[in-house]
């Protein structure tokens, strides 16, 4: 099994848990050992299953004004803690690869790859809500059909992005290509970068 065959199935079981009972503030009970990466792509994904139905409750236009303004700050809360899962996550194959060379003529990738298992994670979860609209008893012919037509496109779309983080793990893993990790600066949940707040103090 490829790294990210792993990562599928694990995101899969992911959104199958959370629609056991399909509730937001459904405590996340992770099944992995805390200290492995399989704990950290399940965390990970059981972050984007909660804020992707976050997003669908905040778009709700009868929502109540204070409601809505819980939910977003949830919502930036949920953000910058995938942010930094994805980071751990680059970690974790910052010191797999610890003690690869890489070659003279190595060239660096455009994004690293928890980034791109950031994606993959998104992905799964477009599919299986998309597979829900093309089986929808409910929905007109028209609607299933379009939806069905969308959720091959979203399959082929997670094989071409599978393959090319397993090629580019196989490229670092040889040397032909290198991690550089830069932090993100998010600036507005900062109090001493952000206007806002920091123009509150005293």
């Amino acid at each position: 099994m490829s790294f990210t065959e792993h990562c599928n199935s694990i995101f899969d079981k992911v959104i199958a848990d959370y629609h056991l009972l399909d509730n937001v503030d459904t405590p996340v009970q992770n099944p992995y050992s805390r200290d492995s990466i399989d704990h950290s792509l399940y965390t990970k994904c059981w972050i984007d299953t909660v804020q992707w139905h976050l997003e669908d409750l905040i778009r709700d236009p009868h929502i109540d004004p204070d409601e809505a303004l819980a939910l977003k700050r949830r919502i930036d809360r949920s953000n910058q803690d995938r942010t930094d899962l994805v980071e751990h996550i680059d970690s974790y194959f910052r010191q797999t690869y610890s003690e690869v060379k890489p070659l003279p003529d190595a060239r660096l990738n455009t994004e690293s790859p928890a980034w791109a298992i950031d994606r993959l994670s998104i992905l799964a979860l477009k599919i299986y809500h998309m597979r829900e609209e093309a089986e929808r008893a409910d929905a007109p012919a028209e609607h299933r059909a379009r939806c069905a037509a969308k959720l091959q496109v979203l399959l082929e779309q997670r094989e071409d992005l599978s393959l090319a983080i397993d090629q580019l793990l196989e490229d670092i893993a040889e040397g032909r290509k290198y991690m550089k990790v830069y932090r993100q600066m998010k600036m507005y949940n900062d109090p001493a970068t952000n206007p806002v707040l920091y123009g509150k103090k005293g």
